[in-house]
């Protein structure tokens, strides 16, 4: 921001760049020169009123200033910007709250401030952006430190980056290569701005022993002013002394020149509208709501007014710089309530951060007894984390203990988590070993020609399997894939075999559906004899005929209603037909492949043999009610027919039963 550009939006039509004449007289009477030098006396005494001693430093928050320093502190900033002007520009670029950023928003922010503001100006920005960053990737270190140690590791091996942190690295060190370059031609140029001054003031020396008319040697000062105010920055350590040189051979020069009052009268009245000006701007500044940039901008107001305007009629010194003076105290004021006003809010942030570490502990202080009660803790712990992140600053005398309370808050989580992650990993290894001895039973029998026996151990250690809890996940989808091949290349067998099987079974299919019709056409002759010989034979040519599909089966059942049928035609007792029949069943029973369904059905006649015998005491408790009854009476008949028919039954079982036990 050029330091004359809010100077002249003031009236918007007067070129206000300083012509700096300092005021003297000229006159050829002795009163008239005795004049001229009280003049200059009594203005630089107001001069030095202005230029108080710069030995207090500018505070960043100006809370304990007193109203004696606020124009000291004015006057020290602008003394300690003096060897390099465009650090005022660093004031307008918007600091952001780093705090809340990510690291890659930090990184981002970083490369955006290198690549488009100046590298003087960013400093600040820079060193918090800095900060912030080393913050959170020393919390993540933290964590993976603890993280390494739970797995039994040894600190000495511990090792930790990411390529944000390189980035970061990388980017930080554009900065500082960009900003070193600057330097050094800073410094470069600063040291030829030094001889100008030095030359200039050689110069101004130069002007008591010229041999000139007044108004040319009063021009030539001009000019040397006009070199003077160009001249550029220079080494701090340089500038008083330098400034002090200057000052004292203008004023050699004023006793010299003894300007007449035409020309003292002209620098008064132009020093005189340039500082209305400067009032009127601080005046704004009064009421500017960005405190900050009005306080800056306070300081330019104050270089000018001491270093680029000279003095004023002396009837207008004071009030136009107690004036100033007000206004100053006014916007320095209005600085420290802003600062109050920030404080505030920092406190209420202080409160929402100390809530959220609260709740931090108290997520922290459940331990879950799985892995998916921890990934819930996991995400509510990092939500917290966002959250505190985006509170906002806290008072800086607080802001330390509250990061390490935050900082131990989730260490001691994430102590919890990684402890239990080390007995998880525990759990897993023994889950490892398990599923290794499954495979290698896979592995063995995967090969195996008798399926009767292997099948129901390959589909028992697929149960196992997935009874067993989680393995190393490094290692999870390698043991599956063992697992997963040798049981398919089992059951692949089976299917291809039985894929041959079913031909033939669809050809037995066929041909029981043409032996069903047949049988659905036979005609009894009414010889029991020859009539059950037909029957029995018509069954044995059924056995022969071979096994159907599974999903074919019912075809039994319809062949068993047509059986039923014939059988109900011949004059044979209800126990000789349902043992033809029940040896029907057994032949079709004993032809699978295995013993199992003989088992289960000798199992399923000894059960009801039991319920029929209960059903027949509890028949003969019954009569007991009826001891006293006749035995015509229709109770007691049907009790005594239920309990005969129950007996029938009961030998049919147990004939049933005696034939199997005969297989």
């Amino acid at each position: 921001m050029p330091i004359h550009d809010n100077l002249s939006q003031t009236d918007g039509n007067e070129d206000t760049k300083p012509k700096t004449m300092d005021t003297t007289t000229t006159s050829n009477s002795n009163d008239t020169v005795q004049s001229e030098i009280d003049t200059n006396l009594q203005e630089t005494t107001n001069t030095s009123q202005e230029q108080e001693a710069t030995t207090t430093t500018v505070e960043n928050d100006a809370t304990t200033a007193t109203d004696d320093t606020v124009l000291t502190e004015m006057h020290e900033a602008v003394a300690k910007d003096s060897e390099d002007e465009a650090k005022l520009e660093r004031h307008d670029i918007v600091k952001k709250d780093y705090h809340a950023m990510s690291k890659e928003e930090l990184i981002k922010e970083l490369r955006h401030l290198i690549a488009t503001e100046k590298v003087q100006a960013i400093k600040e920005h820079v060193e918090e952006i800095k900060t912030e960053f080393n913050e959170k990737f020393n919390e993540e270190v933290e964590q993976k430190k603890d993280e390494f140690l739970a797995d039994g590791g040894d600190i000495i091996d511990f090792y930790y980056s990411t390529p944000l942190k390189k980035e970061f690295n990388s980017v930080y060190f554009d900065y500082k290569e960009k900003r070193n370059s600057y330097y050094q031609a800073l410094k470069k140029d600063l040291q030829a701005n030094l001889q100008k001054r030095l030359d200039i003031i050689e110069e101004l020396k130069g002007l008591l022993n010229m041999e000139e008319n007044i108004n040319s040697t009063y021009n030539h000062f001009k000019e040397i002013k006009e070199k003077w105010h160009n001249a550029g920055p220079i080494p701090r350590d340089k500038y008083n002394t330098v400034w002090n040189t200057y000052h004292h051979h203008t004023e050699n020069f004023y006793d010299f020149l003894h300007l007449n009052r035409d020309f003292r009268d002209l620098d008064f009245k132009h020093n005189l509208d340039q500082k209305l000006k400067i009032i009127e701007r601080a005046t704004e500044l009064a009421q500017e709501t960005d405190v900050n940039r009005a306080f800056r901008e306070l300081q330019i107001l104050h270089k000018m007014w001491k270093e680029d305007l000279g003095p004023v009629a002396k009837e207008y010194r004071e009030p136009i710089w107690e004036k100033f003076s007000a206004l100053t105290k006014q916007i320095h004021e209005n600085r420290q309530q802003y600062f109050k006003q920030q404080d505030a809010v920092y406190e209420q942030n202080l409160v929402v951060k100390e809530e959220i570490i609260a709740q931090i502990i108290e997520v922290g202080s459940d331990h879950p007894k799985n892995h998916a009660g921890w990934q819930q803790k996991i995400k509510e712990i990092e939500a917290l984390r966002e959250s505190f992140f985006k509170a906002g600053k806290v008072p800086a005398n607080v802001n330390e203990e509250t990061w390490s309370k935050f900082k131990g808050a989730v260490r001691e989580f994430n102590r919890t988590k990684n402890a239990f992650y080390k007995g998880l990993k525990k759990d897993q290894f023994e889950n490892l070993n398990k599923k290794m001895e499954l495979i290698k039973i896979a592995e063995d029998n995967k090969d195996s020609d008798d399926f009767a026996v292997t099948t129901p151990l390959m589909k028992k250690i697929q149960s196992d399997w997935k009874k067993i809890g989680h393995v190393p996940r490094k290692d999870s989808d390698k043991i599956w894939k063992r697992f997963k091949d040798a049981c398919n290349f089992y059951f692949d067998r089976i299917h291809a075999e039985r894929d041959e099987a079913n031909k033939e079974e669809m050809v037995a299919y066929e041909r029981k559906i043409a032996h069903l019709e047949a049988l659905k056409t036979v005609t009894l002759t009414g010889d029991v004899k020859a009539d059950l010989e037909t029957i029995t034979q018509n069954i044995s040519e059924w056995k022969k005929l071979g096994r159907v599909p599974y999903k074919k089966k019912n075809i039994e059942s319809d062949y068993n209603k047509v059986l039923d049928t014939l059988f109900d035609q011949l004059n044979m007792s209800r126990q000789e037909t349902e043992m033809v029949k029940y040896e029907n069943k057994l032949n079709a029973l004993s032809n699978q492949s295995d013993d199992r369904a003989l088992k289960n059905e000798q199992n399923f006649i000894r059960k009801k043999i039991d319920e029929v015998n209960g059903e027949i005491r509890q028949l003969e408790n019954n009569l007991q009610f009826f001891k006293h009854a006749k035995d015509d009476n229709p109770l007691v008949k049907e009790v005594h027919k239920n309990i005969a028919k129950h007996k029938d039954t009961l030998e049919v079982w147990k004939a049933k039963l005696k034939k199997i036990k005969q297989l």
